[in-house]
């Protein structure tokens, strides 16, 4: 205002001239402060060369007028503490600030030390207000990316827990009521205690969707061995069970009762097997599940679901599945699986 008041009333030497440096100093100024809100603007080479051509608009006006000309330095320390960000803003500050002192100390001597101390104070609070609001910016899109990742994971795993479970209980009803057609004409009493087992394994997957649905399911090992066994009569396959070892923690019982639920369906679905033999050895530091079929069959390996999916959840509990060819015949899926210190105890079934 000071500059303009010069020129209207004719205190500046060649007013045209010095009208001209305030209107072409203002159009550069306000075109920095608009690009310095946009990063693709801000970092493009055009910026840059605007910041240049103000310096060298400011300098010349300053030298030129002086007086109130000098306070469009600490204007050029804003402009520039806008549009420079990072390493450089300190060299390219402190050259603005050390151009802004020599030329006004030569035109107001000791006086200038204000404008030399507005202009770098102005540059620097500017970059740190706009810094500041770029990274509040940036967390709360970090923020709505970390939920959304985390509604993603939510998805995916309830529709594994979907896969798995659905899986097991279709595969356990397919199975008895093939067994249910076969025996009826001979044994009927025996035809209804498979229709019986029918209804209660259909009831007994409404209360496990159910809870999936809530979030609040949890496998447990036991009742999938004891599944499996009953999946694994009804297909006309043995089944062998073998367990040793001190009780497993919940997450880690949890996980396996996955992988027996998973690995059994597996073994009723498509291998032809005799004998399904299941092992689970627990130790102090880890547990280890061999699930073993004589069949013919392969393994689930459709990614993103079956035994990838179990792989996939063991590997961010720090464990290990192994699924392929058993040696001989038949297939064979393998888990390793790390354990805290458990309990002490062994229990041996068969």
């Amino acid at each position: 205002m000071g500059a303009m008041s010069n020129v209207i009333h004719g205190e500046t030497p060649n007013p045209w001239i010095g009208g001209l440096g305030l209107l072409v100093f203002n159009s550069l100024y306000i075109t920095l402060v608009f690009r310095a809100f946009h990063k693709p603007a801000r970092e493009a080479r055009s910026t840059r060369w605007c910041l240049i051509a103000l310096g060298a608009v400011t300098c010349a006006l300053a030298i030129a007028y002086g007086d109130n000309w000098l306070l469009f330095f600490p204007l050029l320390g804003l402009a520039t503490g806008a549009v420079v960000r990072g390493r450089q803003l300190g060299p390219v500050m402190f050259g603005v600030t050390a151009l802004a002192g020599v030329i006004a100390g030569l035109q107001q001597g000791w006086d200038a030390l204000g404008i030399v101390y507005g202009t770098f104070l102005s540059g620097m609070v500017t970059a740190a207000i706009l810094a500041l609001s770029e990274t509040v910016k940036e967390l709360r899109d970090t923020r709505q990316e970390l939920a959304r990742a985390a509604v993603d994971q939510e998805r995916l795993r309830f529709s594994r827990d979907l896969h798995d479970l659905l899986g097991h209980t279709l595969s356990v009803i397919v199975v008895k009521s093939e067994a249910a057609r076969r025996i009826a004409p001979r044994d009927m009493d025996a035809a209804l205690e498979q229709v019986r087992d029918i209804e209660s394994v259909g009831r007994q997957a409404l209360t496990e969707i159910r809870e999936a649905v809530t979030g609040y399911r949890e496998a447990s090992l036991a009742a999938e061995l004891d599944r499996a066994r009953g999946a694994l009569t009804a297909a006309g396959i043995e089944p062998v069970v073998r367990q040793a070892g001190p009780p497993l923690p919940p997450q880690a019982a949890a996980l396996l009762g996955w992988v027996v639920r998973e690995a059994v369906t597996n073994a009723v679905r498509h291998s032809g097997a005799d004998t399904c033999e299941i092992e689970l050895r627990s130790f102090a530091e880890k547990v280890r599940l061999v699930i073993t079929d004589d069949g013919g069959g392969v393994g689930s390996t459709a990614p993103g679901s079956g035994l990838t999916g179990l792989t996939e959840r063991l590997a961010v509990a720090g464990g290990t599945l192994r699924s392929g060819p058993a040696p001989g015949r038949g297939f064979r899926v393998t888990v390793e699986l790390p354990l805290e210190p458990a309990g002490q105890g062994i229990e041996e079934r068969a």
